[in-house]
């Protein structure tokens, strides 16, 4: 089945971990077999080749880059034109892979149905170029307001205001507080380009701040459930029934720490823990038993993010294993609508609705 994923990191993997994302994974571990730089050095998960083994036709790709103050002990850079800068390598990288033939950015209604029609016919994945939809997350790189729209004019069309800690526009996770005036101001400006907001990351304060100032489309790309994972990264029961109201969809991130509780980043193992695919099926039908429908969850690998094999569900070898969620989700009970749903169908109707 044709599978939408909507939050991958491919740029600052290919930027910051040096990958070459055009090879297989196998490769691209065996490069980084003595390499102890990264905790996830040798163990990624992620590469074109393997989105096309997955049947993973489009995804939303990030920029990255936090504007770190002088006591924020988070990584980053030190002042908001570095990180802009950063993100534009970043934007230079899509489009070298665009030029190859790699990837192709899909922004608009047009390119949207286009790229699904060549996908979804019955011919081979291996030449198709991976359709991908630009998202910002963490919006300190935008140096000021004016430089969202020329974000939009590249094809940005998502933005989460912030990420970990505080930032320049909201507060994002283990951070409190609302949005910053500027954040409120980003919020109408976003409103009026037609940009989606993403939810992910803000702290609960910015989160109900920025749900009642903006009027736009919503999502939360990659998201799983506090009920189940107490932490303030995940979002409450609460706050996942408002961004239903909203008409928005929740992509299941398989992040482990995010899956199951009491994991220790750097001590815990995804065996010993009991993380599998069938751990963020139980975080996708809570959603689902909220929303009493499946209309609301998708997948947000998120399988990218800083981590690889030490901590994403053992039974994910690579990013083309999500493909087994199909048959998963069948066993759990689930219809085969419901499944065309999670697999690519919600976040489709999300972006046409929205465009």
């Amino acid at each position: 089945m044709f599978i939408l994923d909507a939050h991958l990191d491919l740029s600052m993997n290919a930027m910051e971990w040096n990958r070459n994302l055009r090879l297989p994974v196998e490769q691209i571990n065996a490069r980084e077999k003595h390499l102890t730089d990264k905790p996830d050095r040798g163990k990624a998960v992620v590469s074109l080749p393997e989105l096309r083994k997955g049947n993973i036709g489009l995804v939303v790709a990030t920029q990255i880059a936090r504007y770190v103050a002088p006591d924020n002990k988070l990584p980053g850079w030190h002042s908001p034109e570095q990180a802009w800068a950063q993100t534009q390598g970043q934007l230079a990288w899509y489009k070298a892979m665009e030029a190859a033939g790699e990837m192709i950015q899909v922004k608009d209604r047009e390119s949207l149905e286009s790229h699904l029609r060549l996908w979804m016919d019955d011919s081979e994945n291996n030449s198709k170029p991976i359709g991908y939809i630009l998202s910002l997350e963490g919006a300190d790189s935008l140096v000021d307001i004016s430089y969202l729209e020329k974000a939009y004019q590249d094809g940005l069309r998502a933005v989460g205001p912030a990420h970990y800690g505080p930032g320049r526009y909201a507060q994002g996770t283990d951070a409190t507080g609302p949005l910053s005036s500027a954040g409120r101001e980003l919020l109408k400006e976003m409103e009026r380009l037609n940009i989606i907001l993403d939810a992910t990351h803000l702290c609960d304060d910015s989160f109900w701040e920025a749900l009642e100032n903006f009027n736009g489309h919503v999502w939360a790309s990659h998201n799983n459930c506090r009920a189940l994972v107490d932490h303030n990264r995940q979002y409450s029961d609460d706050q996942i029934k408002a961004l239903i109201e909203r008409g928005a969809v929740i992509g299941g991130a398989m992040d482990a720490w995010m899956m199951v509780p009491g994991w220790v980043r750097g001590k815990s193992n995804p065996v010993s823990m009991g993380c599998n695919l069938e751990t963020l099926i139980d975080h996708m039908d809570h959603i689902c038993q909220l929303a009493g429908n499946s209309l609301h969850v998708g997948i947000g690998s998120d399988l990218d993010g800083a981590f690889g094999k030490e901590q994403c569900p053992y039974d994910v070898e690579s990013i083309s294993d999500i493909s087994k969620l199909e048959g998963l989700l069948r066993a759990r009970g689930y219809a085969d609508t419901d499944i065309t749903n999670i697999m690519h169908g919600n976040w489709i109707r999300f972006l046409k609705n929205a465009w």
